[in-house]
């Protein structure tokens, strides 16, 4: 997991949008009695928190999708999507049997998504992460979410053979895709983590893509998620 900042840095200011008070008031409680976080805001509805965070302007939006008025999915969208001048962090926490709008979510530019059940702990790693621009895919749901939503998703008319990537980092794309962290692929690969980030970033960089989460969407999108 990721550590805190050292002392002396401004805290991740988070904004928590959830509409079950209960598990709000939870994820509130939870970042707010960290010495790195402090919540800024809270709401129960997606028109309000998109209110709220161009208003307070947080380093990172916790965001459920189930929610009225505006879901969160249309949140996101509006938050960290396509044409948006200044791209909020969202982070979705959801129940994921029960959500079919996971891959949607990270297509409108969520940064990542956690299970609403994840320790604690998983939850203040994921802020952590996200906040300083990198992308979290639970490795565990994002095996899942190729398996339930790859019939779905309608892939383009490209052949792998077709993109711009080696053989290598088609691999390294292909097993991105797949849920495994760079240590994981390390493994895998017999390389070295730093070898990794360097094809994970050669990756970005070819295809255009802002993060992790992007890379497994347009993986999905070109049939290399099985």
């Amino acid at each position: 997991m990721n550590t805190p900042p050292p002392s002396g840095s401004a805290p991740t200011r988070v904004l928590v949008c959830d509409d079950q008070a209960l598990i709000r008031m939870g994820l509130v409680t939870i970042v707010d009695a960290q010495p790195d976080m402090e919540v800024v805001g809270e709401c129960g509805d997606g028109q309000k928190g998109v209110d709220l965070a161009r208003e307070l302007d947080p380093d990172v939006v916790v965001m459920d999708i189930r929610m009225p008025v505006l879901d969160g999915l249309e949140a996101t969208r509006l938050l960290a999507g396509a044409g948006v001048a200044h791209p909020v962090k969202v982070l979705v926490v959801t129940t994921f049997n029960l959500d079919e709008y996971v891959y949607e979510a990270l297509r409108a530019g969520a940064s990542g998504f956690l299970l609403k059940d994840a320790p604690p702990d998983h939850l203040l790693h994921g802020i952590r992460t996200v906040a300083m621009g990198a992308a979290l895919l639970d490795p565990e749901v994002t095996r899942q979410l190729v398996g339930r939503y790859a019939t779905r998703i309608r892939p383009t008319d490209s052949a792998p053979e077709d993109l711009p990537l080696t053989p290598r980092e088609l691999e390294v794309l292909r097993l991105i895709a797949d849920g495994l962290s760079n240590s994981e692929i390390a493994a895998a690969l017999v390389i070295s983590q730093e070898t990794v980030k360097t094809f994970v970033s050669r990756i970005l960089t070819k295809l255009n893509l802002r993060d992790r989460v992007q890379a497994v969407v347009y993986a999905f999108r070109h049939g290399l998620a099985s």
